[in-house]
């Protein structure tokens, strides 16, 4: 199996970004093969703190449906998948007081069941890097 190299990374997390900019998967979100996008479906636990990711129903145009909590819900306004480079990404988009756009841009890491990547906070305009584990 692949591990994930900080370039092929790096590049991901700046290819995901353009879904940030409001453009959306149009039938093919593939670039690349990558891991089946069902992997995502789950419960996510940040690693720092008591953050809680949950997806579902990865659609084949590249929607995802998403919720977050802190520990009660935080309005999702966007979340998506991609295949890029044999990786897959995710996009999550927050939207609510103390939240104005603060973004998750994750790769899925495949040999530790995983999402890993960049939370930016909005509000600081600060990026912070976070682990997401999978919760029963």
């Amino acid at each position: 199996m692949k591990k994930l190299r900080l370039e092929a990374l790096v590049a991901l997390l700046l290819a995901m970004a353009v879904l940030a900019t409001g453009a959306t998967a149009s039938g093919d979100t593939s670039s690349a093969d990558g891991p089946d996008p069902a992997k995502l479906v789950g419960r996510w636990l940040r690693a720092d703190g008591g953050y809680i990711l949950q997806l579902s129903d990865p659609g084949s145009d590249g929607s995802l449906k998403a919720e977050y909590f802190n520990p009660r819900p935080i309005n999702v306004a966007h979340a998506a998948w991609k295949h890029q480079e044999g990786y897959l990404g995710v996009f999550i988009e927050l939207r609510a007081p103390n939240y104005p756009g603060s973004t998750y841009t994750l790769v899925y890491d495949v040999e530790r069941d995983r999402l890993i990547g960049i939370y930016f906070q909005a509000s600081m305009q600060q990026q912070f890097e976070v682990v997401f584990e999978r919760i029963p």
